[in-house]
């Protein structure tokens, strides 16, 4: 029960809105790869390399650090994955979003050659469907307005607003939005840290009128002081995404109850391991957590579905319908109708290439 191949493929998928952005960088084009994990019986288990640079990482450096661990996986039993992801994390500083192409495919691989899918192979379900908001990029009130009529009409009862840190034009962005979607739909928004911890609360009771359900990371990353002054004045759930980037960082944030809900990724958490620890600090502390978006094809998106359906609370909706804007997915098609996704069936995360397989590259 060896792992007797490795392969890397490129994943190179462009943005149906080439002017899409956010408070801190305008994305238009996404390089991932794609690591295959093959074994003596001919499994095979996939994961995703997230590079992002303001988000995740360079492109370039996340891949080199992918090819140095290769010789690592080489001949490694299967049934220790645990030590093997141990043996990872000491080999190479760092490297998160590497580390978790590694992770993602050695669970896959994993279950599939238990012939079970990844969520019973982690301990079974909550629920076998997840709730989707779909993101507004950063826009004028009036394009953002349009775009969220058009994903509500698509089916999406909560949508998130980007927001720039402008007060007057956040402003008018929410409220834009509120009048063209209605009060049924959920508003949630992110400034993406592009406030101070009072800049958003004197901009917050400007807005409140508007009924927002969720203020995601208004402050920067390293001002855990004014998240948790947010968090205090505001009567509304505020949640820690850049802030929340380790296992680490996700105990101080619940033990210090700086926030409401935690944003837990795969690509940032550092895979399926670390999510799972991270979602049970949160539940002991008494935190809601959920999964945040993760741009990639719907390989990546399905993993997040698996995590989701582990979380004992579904109180917000995931963002896990981003690769409905992303252009040449390699994976099957992963459906959203009326705003939710059904876990993939079959064997480990469920998701198989399309006939026409990408070019190996390393």
């Amino acid at each position: 029960m060896l792992i007797t191949g490795v392969k890397i493929w490129p994943c190179v998928q462009s943005l149906k809105d080439q002017e899409w952005k956010f408070s801190r960088s305008k994305i238009s084009q996404i390089f991932g790869n794609i690591l295959e994990l093959t074994d003596d019986e001919g499994n095979s288990g996939f994961g995703y390399l997230h590079a992002i640079p303001a988000i995740s990482t360079v492109h370039g450096a996340a891949l080199a650090a992918l090819e140095w661990m290769v010789p690592l996986l080489q001949e490694r039993p299967i049934e220790s994955l645990a030590e093997t992801l141990v043996e990872i994390d000491k080999a190479i500083a760092g490297n998160t979003t590497a580390k978790v192409a590694i992770d993602m495919a050695l669970h896959d691989l994993m279950s599939r050659r238990h012939q079970v899918s990844l969520t019973t192979l982690l301990g079974g379900v909550h629920r076998k469907r997840i709730k989707q908001a779909r993101l507004l990029a950063l826009k004028s009130p009036a394009d953002m307005a349009t775009n969220a009529a058009r994903v509500v009409q698509e089916g999406f009862g909560t949508i998130k607003l980007k927001f720039s840190g402008d007060e007057a034009q956040d402003i008018e962005r929410i409220r834009e939005v509120r009048s063209a979607v209605g009060s049924a739909v959920v508003i949630t928004v992110d400034p993406n840290q592009a406030y101070t911890s009072k800049g958003f609360i004197r901009a917050f009771s400007r807005m409140d009128k508007y009924d927002i359900a969720l203020v995601e990371q208004p402050v920067p990353a390293a001002d855990w002081s004014g998240l948790a002054l947010i968090t205090r004045a505001l009567p509304v759930d505020i949640e820690a995404d850049e802030s929340a980037q380790t296992v680490e960082d996700v105990f101080k944030l619940v033990s210090e109850r700086a926030v409401d809900v935690v944003n837990i990724k795969l690509t940032k958490i550092g895979g399926f391991r670390n999510f799972m620890r991270a979602a049970q600090i949160c539940e002991a502390g008494g935190i809601d957590c959920r999964v945040g978006a993760m741009f990639g094809p719907s390989l990546v998106q399905a993993a997040g579905v698996h995590a989701a359906c582990l979380l004992r609370s579904d109180r917000h909706a995931s963002e896990l319908s981003e690769h409905l804007h992303l252009d040449n997915d390699p994976f099957q098609a992963l459906n959203v109708e009326n705003g939710y996704i059904e876990l993939p069936a079959g064997h480990g995360i469920g998701m198989g290439l399309q006939t026409t397989q990408p070019v190996e590259t390393a």
